[in-house]
């Protein structure tokens, strides 16, 4: 499953999720409340698939270098944010 998981990031971080969601509860292991990867799959979806992966990685919860991988997937993020917002600069 991990393998599949890795190949739908690729694609999308939001397809992903969403496998993640339908085949497997790592999504619930990983938050407490159901809103957090809800509003993640829409705002934050890197963040969120790096926390939940990490999270479930290794002793259920995210620790040391694993912050890292969380922190780089939210500049992830915000670089897609920044570059649409370029790219709607540049049409105008």
């Amino acid at each position: 499953m991990g393998c599949f998981v890795f190949l739908f990031a690729l694609i999308s971080p939001r397809l992903a999720l969403f496998f993640i969601w339908i085949f497997s509860d790592l999504l619930s292991r990983a938050f407490d409340a159901w809103f957090v990867p809800f509003i993640g799959f829409f705002i934050l979806p890197w963040t969120t698939l790096a926390y939940a992966v990490m999270w479930s990685s290794g002793s259920n919860s995210v620790n040391g270098f694993e912050w890292f991988i969380v922190i780089f997937a939210f500049f992830v993020d915000l670089g897609s944010y920044a570059a649409s917002q370029q790219q709607r600069m540049a049409r105008v």
